[in-house]
């Protein structure tokens, strides 16, 4: 008898040792990075620039979760046979992670504002915050933003139409997009568009691939193979997004003439290195699992290389969480 199931999975336990392995890793990243990346530079190291990684690793986080389980949900709807979303032919989705999400990123996006509330310095105390001066900066608007877009997104997550959270969600997305690019930022506007693309291009391909391999754990294989066939070819549109738009965001901070200097002499240069190695071992695994899928005799073999594809997706999160707490190289 065969099984109509997904393929053979690790234990729960063996699951969780690797999820808390994996977590550890991408923790370690933003928290030990900016000493590492900064070392021998001659830069000088922002006040808490490691615990302001980590906050920012972890709204990047607790915003893929959710939005790949709306675009995923998408898709798994436009296969013949479902229905509402959990479709009479497929088994429901798994149980939604939005929630837990929305509730990191608001405590993420509250620590975040807090530094902001303190002139971008980390507060010693409650005392030090003057929450009432977010209001008169460009930053501390777009950080009250974003904490309040992720309290809304978590009540929409529980409430009767989930997908309502796609519009709190974007409303991060923009603000991320202008807070990364101030005003006296060389073409302010072209610099956040870029990272508008970036950003959620990026946040589909790793929360959608987390929540796809979550389905396929419910789903029967046939199903399931061709839910993960619809995700790849999607998959692909996007990676070619992340390429271009990544590209291009590099040669406006780190023009053609000095980007091998600046790679490997400033923070941020080592730091964006890191990540285009690893964004390149995920789409080696990405191109391993698709080829997978459509040419071995079971096309759910390519869940395989897509866990390790998760797995190195997160640290990639965790490096664009180091790359925001890094000095921006000087346009030489």
């Amino acid at each position: 008898m065969t099984d109509s199931r997904g393929p053979l999975r690790p234990t729960g336990a063996g699951r969780a040792v690797a999820v808390l392995v994996l977590v550890a890793l991408a923790a370690l990243i933003p928290l030990l990075g900016p000493s590492a990346a900064l070392h021998g530079t001659g830069e000088a190291e922002a006040p808490g620039a490691g615990g302001i990684a980590l906050l920012r690793t972890v709204l990047f986080a607790a915003l893929c979760i959710p939005v790949g389980e709306l675009f995923v949900n998408r898709l798994a709807r436009s296969l013949p046979g479902t229905e509402s979303g959990t479709g009479t032919g497929h088994p429901a989705v798994p149980r939604s992670w939005s929630p837990f999400a929305a509730a990191a990123g608001f405590a993420a996006a509250l620590g975040l504002a807090s530094v902001v509330a303190t002139g971008n310095l980390v507060p010693d105390q409650v005392a030090d915050i003057d929450a009432g001066g977010l209001y008169a900066s460009r930053d501390g608007k777009l950080a009250l933003l974003e904490v309040n877009a992720f309290l809304v997104a978590g009540l929409c997550a529980v409430s009767r139409r989930p997908v309502t959270q796609v519009w709190p969600l974007a409303a991060v997305v923009v603000a991320e997009a202008l807070r990364a690019h101030p005003p006296t930022e060389y073409s302010p506007l072209t610099g956040s568009a870029l990272t508008l693309v970036h950003l959620t291009c990026a946040a589909l391909w790793a929360g959608g691939l987390l929540h796809a391999l979550r389905v396929l754990r419910l789903w029967p294989r046939t199903a399931g193979a061709a839910l993960l066939g619809l995700y790849a070819r999607v998959a692909v549109v996007l990676l070619a997004a992340i390429t271009a738009t990544g590209v291009c965001s590099s040669l406006r901070r780190m023009p053609p003439e000095t980007i091998l200097e600046q790679l490997t002499g400033t923070a941020y240069g080592r730091a964006l290195l890191a990540k285009v190695l690893l964004v390149a071992v995920v789409a080696a695994l990405a191109l391993w699992a698709r080829r997978r899928l459509r040419r071995a005799a079971d096309p759910l073999t390519a869940c395989a290389p897509a866990r390790a594809e998760v797995a190195v997706l997160g640290l990639a999160v965790a490096a664009s969480g180091l790359l925001t707490a890094l000095p921006v190289p000087i346009r030489w």
